[in-house]
């Protein structure tokens, strides 16, 4: 399998688990009402989120929200650019990572005119933001592409001055 092979198939997987997840979140009729506990930490709720990542930028008009899915898109297209002409497995499994939650996202600003936001993360009583899983794997994304620039091969390469001495060191 190729990199860009692996990007596309994270972006893909990505995109569909978004999907579903969402799906069965808005199938629960009382989610917007109650909040389902996962865990000590963790709840199951429905939050319309019509801004970007924390509310930022929320936008309550039409030329707003077509806005921020422009944005998105373009974001996508040239993330998209960057996997297709990545060489490195890691880079392209986040970029696949960081393309496939963009694209749920986006498919969510189309289709509702904001993003379904249903996993509240809270502790000793604060609750500090609702997210998605297209957002946790946007967030792993760039984790991922944060690792390779800094362990991967061709940062190795980029410390020790690209590998091969040149003919003006002779």
């Amino acid at each position: 399998m190729t990199p860009r092979a692996l990007g596309a198939a994270i972006a893909a997987a990505v995109l569909l688990a978004d999907q579903a997840a969402k799906l069965a979140v808005l199938a629960r009729a009382d989610a917007a009402r109650d909040a389902l506990p996962l865990g000590p930490f963790l709840d199951l709720v429905l939050r319309w989120n019509r801004g970007i990542s924390f509310s930022l930028f929320t936008q309550d008009t039409a030329a707003g929200r077509a806005a921020l899915l422009a944005v998105t898109l373009a974001a996508v297209v040239l993330l998209g650019w960057w996997l297709v002409s990545s060489r490195s497995f890691l880079s392209a499994a986040g970029l696949g990572a960081i393309v496939g939650g963009a694209l749920g996202n986006a498919l969510d600003r189309l289709t509702h005119g904001a993003v379904v936001d249903y996993l509240d993360l809270h502790a000793f009583g604060r609750h500090f933001f609702v997210f998605n899983l297209a957002d946790a794997a946007i967030n792993v994304g760039v984790a991922l592409l944060i690792l390779d620039l800094a362990f991967g091969a061709r940062a190795g390469e980029r410390r020790s001055g690209g590998g091969a001495p040149s003919d003006a060191m002779e």
